[in-house]
């Protein structure tokens, strides 16, 4: 069995001309065939092409895919429909480079969604014995526009960091536990120079009191990992960004379990870390000139006879002491020993973290927008403005103060999983491990797995933060733009 890491994505590259005897691909707007340009007169059947987003027809050899209005999302979801048609027809008809011709006036930051709908709508994980069926394996974006190469660059540079945290995630927890997820870690650094990581294992965590990771991986045959990705920037006074990602690589619920129905699709509650190790090879792979680290916590939650117990008082990293109320609400304990580390040894100007974390979350926002809190509201404003730009949706959620006691315990100094609006109650315990520091936590327990096709998503792991987290570096680009 087989299922090759990383998952290859089609090739984009510029061009200036079309090449002979390759299958050419027009785009379309709705209702103005005539912005075919040229090679529009091998399209015989004008009545196929509607110019809607993503509608795909074929005339001959020749392709036609709509782009809608123009707008970012449409040129990204034609990209991925575009490729995803291309892969259907790629086994009879046999082709696997073709020629997109672009309008002489496309933008930048068409070609840029264009190019990640492109690459990864086609993403495919499977293992299987099975040789791969054939694919598509390259596209030339075809335009006299200039300046486009740079843009085509970035977009497969965050393409990559999606297809990444999607291999991550998707990979069965029977191979993917916390060494395998370290390692992989490492492995995935290879391809970025200048990024360093750092594996803390089970004796390390214990030695210096992360007491949150060893009680959430203690019901498991197979210890707990603190994997630390530093990104040292490109020179002296940059902002220091550090993001933190919870790496649960199974969650049965410890004795609080889950219900049989879905348990299987556990293998991707580490969405989170694997968005966190996707960015920082993606920011290194840019050279960007800010600091970040990525701590991710990685733990499996099993059912064991050493397993922790709801009512046990466990001590988090750096003292705080917590009652666990529910041991399915564990991702909380993993991350809450991650931020308190941070604040204490690694002195962040900047702290976000992100997990699938609530089933609230889902409830309150659907399957296709993160949730978003935040200490800081130039923060909360950067990474919505970050997720749109790359095309990920946030909605902030309030932190109410008026439920912060909620969180306090009668026995320990924290509560961990107290009654009332769960995403919230859950944001503001991790609060208490943030030190002040600005902060946002991502709920991406919606968002971060997919059941069917829709834009550029495929079923399974979504890959979903990785890009705003990488966007989200390039705004600390400069030491003044610090809030």
């Amino acid at each position: 069995m087989r299922a090759p890491l990383p998952t290859p994505l089609v090739t984009v590259e510029v061009a200036d001309t079309l090449r002979r005897g390759v299958p050419a691909v027009l785009v379309a707007f709705p209702g103005d065939p005539v912005r075919l340009g040229p090679g529009a007169e091998d399209v015989t059947d004008l009545g196929d092409v509607s110019g809607k987003a993503g509608a795909t027809s074929r005339q001959g050899r020749t392709w036609v895919v709509g782009v809608g209005d123009g707008g970012p999302g449409d040129w990204r979801k034609a990209g991925a429909s575009l490729v995803r048609a291309l892969h259907a027809d790629a086994e009879k008809a046999g082709g696997t480079t073709f020629d997109v011709r672009l309008p002489a006036d496309v933008t930048a930051e068409a070609v840029a969604a264009f190019t990640l709908g492109a690459a990864v709508g086609g993403y495919r994980f499977k293992v299987t014995s099975e040789p791969p069926p054939p694919r598509v394996k390259s596209l030339r974006l075809v335009t006299g526009g200039a300046g486009l190469a740079d843009a085509v660059r970035r977009a497969t540079t965050l393409a990559a960091a999606t297809s990444l945290g999607r291999d991550l995630a998707n990979t069965p927890s029977n191979v993917k536990d916390p060494s395998w997820l370290a390692s992989a870690a490492v492995r995935a650094a290879r391809a970025a120079p200048g990024l360093d990581v750092a594996v803390r294992d089970g004796e390390w965590l214990a030695e210096h009191g992360f007491g949150g990771v060893l009680a959430v991986g203690g019901g498991s045959s197979r210890p707990p990992r603190l994997i630390e990705l530093t990104w040292p920037g490109t020179g002296e006074g940059q902002p220091h960004l550090v993001l933190v990602g919870k790496g649960i690589t199974f969650d049965t619920g410890g004795i609080s379990i889950k219900p049989a129905e879905g348990m299987h699709l556990m293998r991707t509650d580490m969405s989170g870390g694997a968005a966190v190790i996707a960015a920082l090879v993606a920011i290194a792979r840019q050279s960007l000139p800010v600091r970040v680290t990525g701590l991710v916590p990685a733990a499996e939650n099993h059912v064991s006879g050493s397993a922790y117990r709801p009512g046990d008082v466990i001590t988090q990293y750096g003292g705080t002491t917590t009652e666990v109320t529910n041991t399915d609400a564990e991702g909380r304990l993993v991350l809450a020993d991650a931020l308190a580390y941070a604040v204490a040894t690694l002195r962040p100007d900047v702290l976000v973290d992100v997990a699938t974390l609530t089933g609230a979350m889902k409830v309150s926002l659907g399957l296709r927008t993160g949730g978003l809190f935040a200490t800081d509201d130039d923060l909360a404003a950067r990474v919505a403005e970050a997720g749109a730009r790359v095309g990920e949706s946030w909605w902030r959620m309030p932190l109410l103060a008026d439920l912060a006691e909620d969180v306090r315990s009668d026995i320990a100094d924290l509560r961990q999983c107290p009654p009332g609006p769960g995403g919230i109650t859950a944001a503001l315990f991790l609060k208490e491990f943030t030190g002040g520091v600005p902060w946002a936590h991502l709920d991406i327990a919606g968002p971060a797995r997919a059941d069917k096709v829709y834009d550029e998503v495929v079923p399974g792991a979504t890959g979903f933060a990785a890009r705003t987290l990488v966007e989200l570096a390039e705004t600390y680009s400069r030491p003044d733009t610090i809030g």
